[in-house]
């Protein structure tokens, strides 16, 4: 009789504890981007090392679809995601108050980590005789939706006085997933997002209609880098798609960003779960490839770094 009560006892103990860690249980969202680009299996990649050990910490970890860089960080400073991943332009935009944040500058907003390096990727029908970006005037241009990096990027392009949308036949505002179908169906002759390669979105335009990358280079490309220390000249090398050439171009990196509000126990567990399982991270998108811990921590944050990850950093000897 002893032992069954005994055994009782263990078991209310025991279901006691469950019902504590469910209720204990948080909740964070990473903000993405569209299904097609990396964001979105960047953000599935960090929740997958999450949830692997949230029954030690208690977090579970979700990554949703969103309209981008613009979108999330504006849902992280509405306090309505926890994490999303942005351009580092956008990144810091948002945090000195230009552009869409002009007059209200989000000095809340904190760095995580940077990830893949994102090139400016211009692609244009093979008929359309664009060699470079320099080559849109009269063109039928999608210039990316609201809300999205490559809108706030053509629109800070805009404001440096190297595009005018004016120049253009048509300007589009489609999502990048909606992008390649429209120039395999002749409705517009060009299109630009920021993505890491290799890219599978853009291989099947590639393949679908034998679009064609074009440079995105030239002398207000370089007074642009000149100006602001986000971007730097990137190439995407000859033979990714079909170029035969090397492409040249610029971009950013993208990053992880969060808010100063979120807790300093959940940015480290995010952190840790990441760095701890760097080689099966690396392993879930060819564009992490490269990743190397001590530049994700510098290269592209333009806002502070947040303490929950700074403690894990100071914790591994890098800074």
């Amino acid at each position: 009789m002893k032992l069954g009560s005994i055994a009782a006892g263990v078991a209310l103990v025991f279901a006691g504890m469950t019902q504590v860690s469910a209720a204990e249980q948080q909740f964070i969202s990473i903000g993405t981007g569209g299904v097609t680009g990396v964001y979105y299996p960047t953000g599935g990649a960090i929740c997958r090392l999450v949830n692997k050990t949230r029954k030690e910490h208690g977090i579970r970890c979700s990554a949703e679809s969103t309209g981008g860089s613009v979108y999330n960080i504006n849902t992280i400073q509405a306090g309505e995601l926890e994490f999303g991943v942005a351009q580092s332009d956008v990144q810091a935009n948002a945090y000195e108050g230009r552009s869409q944040w002009e007059g209200k500058p989000f000095k809340d907003e904190r760095s995580v980590f940077s990830v893949h390096p994102e090139p400016v990727t211009m692609l244009a029908g093979k008929d359309t005789g664009i060699k470079n970006y320099t080559d849109l005037k009269g063109k039928k241009v999608n210039i990316g939706n609201p809300g999205s990096g490559q809108y706030a990027t053509w629109k800070l392009l805009e404001k440096e006085g190297i595009i005018k949308t004016s120049d253009l036949a048509l300007a589009t505002e489609l999502k990048s997933s909606e992008a390649g179908a429209a120039l395999c169906d002749g409705k517009i002759d060009a299109y630009y997002w920021l993505v890491g390669h290799p890219s599978a979105a853009t291989q099947e335009t590639v393949s679908t209609c034998d679009a064609q990358l074009v440079n995105v280079e030239g002398p207000a490309i370089d007074a642009l880098l000149d100006k602001y220390s986000y971007y730097r000249k990137a190439t995407i090398p000859a033979g990714m798609y079909n170029n035969d050439k090397d492409i040249h171009t610029f971009g950013v990196g993208a990053t992880i960003v969060t808010s100063a509000k979120v807790p300093d126990e959940v940015v480290y567990t995010l952190v840790k779960a990441v760095f701890e399982n760097f080689d099966d991270f690396k392993k879930l998108h060819p564009a992490f490839a490269n990743l190397k811990p001590e530049e994700m921590i510098k290269d592209s944050l333009t806002a502070p770094l947040h303490p929950g990850a700074v403690k894990y950093y100071k914790e591994k000897g890098w800074m």
